[in-house]
């Protein structure tokens, strides 16, 4: 991009971002006045550490939310709201959040209580499900019921609780049990539904992973009836005497025929075999008495949250990968109105608004939808084929800013809206913040303030409905807040005669570029790997990986350029790979996120992951390019006998692998090598992989003309290390290989022919293993080709969708989905000059094979850690809690020097 465009491209950004600015000043009187002039730069080059509003998200979205926010949770938590009902007869509402019960005060806006489960021994380790809150009011007393759940198999726990709020506390009065059944290792209960039947009040129970729906009479606690429903079955409501449920992933498997089916897990569904998503999403309509099936009505995709008109006329239905509301007559039993709810609609309109909760007036005549990837709430004014007293035709009359990812909604006749935000303000707590919260420990004096993405708070909306005029306000602001105009960017059309640059200005316009390479590593910080380099902000006390274990990483920054501020669009690997392989998360993975009930998808196997669009692989393939896969998106299988040394040995004896990668998407299996052993296994070193992809890559440069791949995907995962597990390399050795496999893998394709129409992006999946004093979203990226030879820093404000867009830009394929299409393309990682620098790989200063002793050779701490590293839920990248992770990590590279701050998850702590 020349320096015009480039000039008009952040010129217009900041116009919009200034018109946001004084939304903001107007609405905070009480700013300081270096706050109000600080606030224009919530997306420049700023950092993400401000905590001022409005905030910039890891993703190409500014909160700044309507109304009041109430924020809440243990500062040493990675807290979430889900769902949000009305108490009765009174100025408070219910929340339900990730670790238990919070009640807040609407009128002071603030938390009266709150019910945790750490409260009680009995139901420590478990997690509030996707959604489910109920509030029942009889005289008095006050009932509130969720579900929550923990674990799988034989340790797994499933209930439904039953609480009492006296009008002082939160007390428990009984908790309904349900046990895995099926494929299933968790019953995990969801949504609820309460109803009176001659005078006899039931409670339904939608058991997500059983896939079934309980009746259960609340007169003598005891089940009525049992009964199948679709495939992951999340919403429930009564209306007309009928039970209407929502199936997340769709029918149970029938009919196969021309029809590709997968496991989800748990049961299996009808998938799209492109993309590998859930290709179908119902409501399943039964009967109250028996639970028989009256009828299976088909809706959009991943229908969520389900309720129903006051009249019980009409049921509505969220369909997550649709964009859009289903409207059900109950009387017909069909589905009479879909209502696009895109807050860009159009025929050029992109996938990802991801409508996953409702709300609707008392009249019936407005329908309140909050869209999770907009930031927003969408009011829709009901037309005739969708309400009782409708008139005309269902238009979505405007949106309301919320903070991150609405998740939960509730209005009341005062005409106040009470949204949850699953991810708030995102995770922006310091060590300091946390050391003034009380939690164990104390910073070592001097040290900078720290940031780690598992803690944040939990927030809540209280936003009086706007009139008319104003609600054009807050529309305007959504779209300038989700940098909408960049969509229009994005479809501009090539022009001819352009010449060719390394990122085009336009899609379809020509780049110096014929093939990418996307590596994508694990779980690392920018302080850990580069906190040690005086030429970025870095901070040298909170790095642990530098130069001496990762020279290359560090040569690479200094011979190319150094990107210190870049971020990871996500908090961990199963959001994280999303990111990185799609440019944005489905509801599915927003709703489990830190309890990951079903599956943690960093590696692609579970259908319910996948938005409707699928990957960069589709895009790529879908539009004409080669694609090539090296352990992205598979899993490895292989001699479970042979060790860590037994294999690395072997790899140095020049003796074969055997192996075989599997994937469960039909399009990845053929793009996939099987030369190059996946991901997912600590036992694998990574100097295996690089000669596995230098071996292909020389076999290319053999073969005539250019059959390079165009796309390459490389997932190289060691440096997320082990721990301190015995029979392993230390984490700096695992380190070392991974930074060693880079190295080698970047000479060789810059010593090849095709270096000189070749770039190479490189990022973190996620930054959840550490600290950084900067952001918890900061972690390390590389832009290496001959048109990156920059030796210098580059601190424009990129993110891992500003990498995926750039792919796009550089082969010329459309943006995919509404995050990518709002990404700023990296232009200034480039230049219009090629450099004939090629790299020489440096030598690993740590032996590749130095192993962390035996149990019994160790005592004290480093004992305990060792102990901790063995457990089973790290026998796989990304298993186990990584708050506990982190400090083994941090002993294992500073032994008794004080931890950023105290602040780990015990050790009881399990977040997978």
């Amino acid at each position: 991009m020349n320096n015009r465009s480039r000039k008009i491209f952040t010129l217009i950004s900041g116009l919009s971002i200034l018109v946001m600015a004084c939304h903001n000043i107007n609405k905070n009187k009480q700013s300081t006045a270096n706050e109000q002039v600080n606030m224009h730069s919530a997306y420049d080059d700023s950092t993400l550490n401000r905590n001022i509003l409005p905030v910039l998200m890891p993703y190409n979205r500014i909160v700044d939310p309507a109304g009041k926010v109430v924020s809440f949770g243990d500062p040493g938590d990675e807290n979430h709201s889900m769902d949000v009902r009305l108490i009765p007869n009174s100025k408070l509402i219910a929340v339900e959040d990730r670790y238990g019960i919070t009640l807040i005060d609407t009128v002071l806006s603030k938390v009266v209580t709150r019910w945790t489960y750490k409260q009680d021994a009995r139901y420590l380790g478990l997690s509030s499900t996707y959604s489910g809150l109920k509030v029942l009011k009889t005289g008095n007393q006050t009932q509130i019921f969720w579900s929550a759940a923990a674990g799988k198999g034989k340790d797994s726990k499933s209930y439904v609780f039953e609480a009492i709020w006296n009008g002082e506390s939160i007390s428990i009065k009984n908790t309904f049990t349900f046990k895995a059944e099926g494929e299933s290792p968790l019953a995990l209960p969801n949504d609820l539904a309460i109803n009176n039947e001659n005078g006899v009040d039931f409670l339904y129970v939608v058991l997500n992973g059983n896939n079934q729906l309980v009746k259960i009479d609340l007169s003598t606690n005891k089940t009525v009836w049992t009964k199948p429903t679709g495939v992951a079955p999340y919403g429930i409501v009564i209306a007309k005497g009928k039970i209407f449920v929502t199936n997340w992933a769709g029918p149970n498997v029938i009919d196969t025929v021309n029809k590709e089916t997968a496991g989800v897990p748990y049961g299996k569904t009808y998938i799209d075999p492109k993309t590998g998503a859930t290709a179908q999403g119902t409501v399943m309509v039964m009967n109250l008495e028996k639970g028989d099936l009256i009828k299976e009505i088909s809706v959009g995709l991943h229908p969520n949250a389900i309720i129903s008109s006051a009249d019980e006329a009409f049921v509505y239905v969220a369909n997550g990968n649709s964009d859009m509301v289903s409207v059900i007559s109950t009387n017909a039993l069909q589905s009479v109105d879909a209502i696009d709810v895109k807050l860009n609609p159009g025929k050029k309109s992109y996938i990802g608004d991801t409508p996953n909760a409702l709300a609707i007036n008392q009249e019936g005549t407005i329908l309140y939808v909050a869209n999770g990837l907009d930031n927003a709430v969408a009011i829709v004014k009901l037309g005739s084929k969708a309400a009782t007293k409708g008139i005309g035709r269902s238009i979505v009359k405007g949106f309301i800013p919320t903070e991150a990812y609405p998740g939960g909604l509730a209005v009341d006749n005062n005409n106040t809206l009470f949204v949850t935000n699953l991810e708030g303000e995102g995770s922006r707590i310091s060590s300091k913040e946390m050391d003034k919260g009380g939690v164990d420990g104390e910073i070592s004096e001097g040290s900078p303030e720290a940031y780690n993405s598992h803690h944040q708070k939990a927030t809540v909306s209280i936003i009086p409905i706007p009139g008319e005029a104003q609600l054009k306000q807050y529309t305007q602001k959504v779209k300038d807040l989700n940098l909408s105009f960049r969509q229009q960017i994005a479809q501009l059309l090539p022009r001819k005669n352009v010449p060719a640059r390394p990122v085009p200005e336009r899609i379809g316009e020509p780049s110096v570029f014929n093939h990418v390479l996307y590596i994508i590593k694990e779980n690392r910080t920018y302080d850990q790997v580069l906190g040690d380099m005086p030429e970025g902000n870095g901070a040298k006390s909170l790095c642990i990986y530098g130069d001496s274990v990762t020279p290359n990483q560090h040569n690479l920054a200094r011979n190319f350029l150094l990107l210190d501020n870049y971020y990871a669009s996500g908090k961990c690997s199963a959001e994280g790979h999303q990111w990185t392989d799609a440019a944005m998360v489905t509801d599915y993975v927003e709703k489990s996120v830190r309890s990951w009930f079903r599956s943690y998808p960093h590696v692609q196997e579970d259908a319910l992951v996948y938005d409707g669009n699928g990957f960069i692989w589709n895009n790529a393939a879908d539009h004409g390019k080669t694609v090539r896969i090296y352990g992205e998106a598979c899993a490895v299988h292989f001699d479970e006998k042979l060790s860590w040394s037994d294999i690395y040995n072997n790899y140095n004896a020049g003796k074969p692998f055997a192996f075989k990668n599997t994937s469960t998407i039909s399009r990845v299996r053929p793009m996939l090598s099987q030369n190059y052993p996946g991901s997912d296994e600590h036992k694998i070193n990574e100097q295996l992989r690089a000669s596995t992809f230098i071996k292909e890559l020389n076999e290319y440069e053999k073969k005539p003309g250019d059959q390079l791949p165009q796309l390459m995907i490389m997932a190289l995962s060691a440096d997320h290390t082990v721990g301190t597990r015995p029979g392993f390399p230390t984490p700096d050795a695992m380190v070392a290989d991974n930074d060693l496999a880079l190295g080698r893998i970047v000479e060789a394709v810059s010593k090849s022919r095709f270096w000189k129409n070749t770039v190479i992006f490189v990022t973190e999946d996620d930054s959840q293993a550490g600290w950084d004093h900067v952001s918890a979203y900061r972690t390390t990226g590389f832009v290496i080709s001959p048109y990156s030879r920059l030796q210098s820093k580059v601190s424009k404000n990129y993110n891992q969708t500003c990498i995926v867009r750039s792919i796009e830009q550089i082969l010329g394929l459309p943006p995919m989905n509404i995050i990518d299409a709002t990404a700023l393309p990296m232009f200034d990682c480039f230049t219009n000059k090629p450099s004939n620098y090629t790299y020489q790989v440096i030598k690993n200063k740590i032996p590749l094979n130095k192993l962390s002793p035996k149990l019994s050779s160790l005592k004290g701490a480093a004992l305990h850690y060792a102990q901790q590293s063995s457990r089973p839920e790290y026998d796989h990248i990304d298993g186990g809690n990584d708050d506990v992770m982190n400090r083994i990590l941090w002993f294992a590279a500073k032994g008794k020097k004080a931890y950023p701050a105290k602040l780990a998850g015990k050790d009881t702590d399990n977040d997978d």
